[in-house]
C-alpha cells in the first residue's frame, strides 16, 4: 500500500510541475511564414506537414515544414494563428484521428 501512495504522490508531483511551464506567448501581430520551396514528395504514402513557429529566445522562429510516412487512422492538421484579447498566439500542428 506504501508503493502505491509513493507512486500517486509521484504522478501527482509530476503533473504539477508540467502545468508550472510558461503560459502561452501573445504577439501583437501575427507573423507570415517565409517563402521556400517545397521538396519532391519522396514516395506515395508520404505526407506534407507545414513550418511550425516555437518561441525560442524571447521571439518566434519558423521552422520548416517536411514529408512524413502518413499515420494510420490519423491527419495532420496544421498549425494556426489565433487571436485572443492579448494578441496572436501560434496553435501548433497535430496528429489527430480521423
Amino acid at each position: 500500500m506504501k508503493k502505491l501512495f509513493q507512486a500517486f504522490a509521484f504522478i501527482v508531483l509530476l503533473f504539477s510541475f508540467m502545468s508550472c511551464g510558461p503560459g502561452r506567448v501573445t504577439v501583437g501581430a501575427r507573423m507570415d511564414a517565409p517563402y521556400y520551396e517545397r521538396p519532391v514528395r519522396p514516395g506515395p504514402n508520404y505526407v506534407w506537414v507545414d513550418g511550425d513557429w516555437y518561441y525560442r529566445n524571447g521571439r518566434y522562429e519558423y521552422h520548416h515544414g517536411y514529408w512524413v510516412r502518413s499515420r494510420n487512422s490519423r491527419h495532420w492538421s496544421n498549425g494556426v494563428w489565433i487571436q485572443s484579447n492579448k494578441g496572436w498566439y501560434w496553435r501548433k500542428g497535430r496528429w489527430q484521428h480521423h
